[in-house]
């Protein structure tokens, strides 16, 4: 039987020795900086732009990788005998999508499946693993499908901003366009919403956008709820402890995994991001 080989995109900022273990193909976008080309997470990463950015003058744009980019990693893994399964950022936020499915028009009849996630992040993040886990179990490329779809469909993300500004001049603000104009210092709560940024409201400080968050997800949980699959991703890892901490004395979780904003990412929501996402129990 044929094995599957996962591709994903920089966006999911999966580390290269987790990538490599789990045979994930990770195609980088990229970071547009005062002249410079950064593939994210290969040529800049996420420490340094982190520290860049506050002090930038300019605001760095972003680019979806090329058809040519996904060309290559189909070759690269139909050449090793794989069948292809690429889970990548939500068409709505990104290009990417788009020029995964033009590069198929270079390998007619094929088995290369290209997925829209709906998703960006920590939970395109929490999919890829997953699926790339049932790949090396043996999984067929339409099980990988069923599972991701599953995934990518139950998942629920919210996360928080220092400011909506990032989101706004990236033209990236969706429905949380209505929270401009608020006072300065709020601090928008958002979900990620059939792919799109949609708002859940405004709190002043970190800490109550953490505790914000915290009761939508035990509400909806309910009493009897456990947590299959958590993630929790910032820009600053002094955050993680914290986050981490509260979340294990607040939920029942069976995995948790955490992680950095990826720089792509971090263009469009700023420093001091933050994101809960949790997979619920079937």
């Amino acid at each position: 039987m044929t094995k599957v080989a996962i591709i994903t995109d920089s966006t999911a900022a999966i580390p290269p020795d987790l990538a490599a273990a789990l045979n994930i193909t990770v195609v980088p976008l990229t970071v547009n900086w005062d002249g410079q080309t950064l593939r994210d997470g290969v040529d800049i990463s996420y420490q340094e732009f982190y520290s860049r950015l506050p002090k930038s003058k300019t605001l760095p744009t972003t680019s979806q990788p090329s058809t040519g980019d996904f060309a290559r990693a189909y070759e690269d893994l139909l050449s090793k005998g794989y069948d292809v399964f690429a889970l990548l950022i939500s068409a709505g936020i990104s290009g990417t999508c788009d020029s995964a499915l033009q590069a198929l028009a270079h390998f007619p009849g094929k088995k290369i499946k290209v997925m829209d996630s709906r998703q960006a992040s920590m939970p395109l993040t929490m999919a890829a693993i997953r699926v790339a886990k049932a790949a090396q179990k043996g999984a067929t490329l339409l099980e990988i499908e069923n599972l991701a779809t599953d995934i990518c469909g139950r998942v629920k993300t919210y996360f928080a901003l220092e400011t909506l500004e990032f989101l706004h001049r990236g033209g990236r603000i969706g429905g949380a366009a209505r929270l401009l104009g608020t006072a300065l210092d709020l601090k928008p709560i958002l979900t990620l919403d059939e792919g799109i940024i949609k708002p859940v409201g405004k709190v002043r400080t970190f800490k109550r956008a953490t505790k914000t968050i915290y009761d939508i997800v035990k509400k909806e949980l309910d009493k009897k709820g456990r947590i299959d699959y958590l993630g929790l991703v910032t820009t600053y890892e002094s955050d993680l402890i914290q986050l981490e901490d509260d979340a294990r004395n607040l939920f029942e979780i069976n995995e948790l995994i955490t992680g950095f904003i990826s720089p792509v990412i971090g263009v469009h929501v700023g420093p001091g991001a933050f994101g809960f996402v949790h997979l619920p129990e079937k």
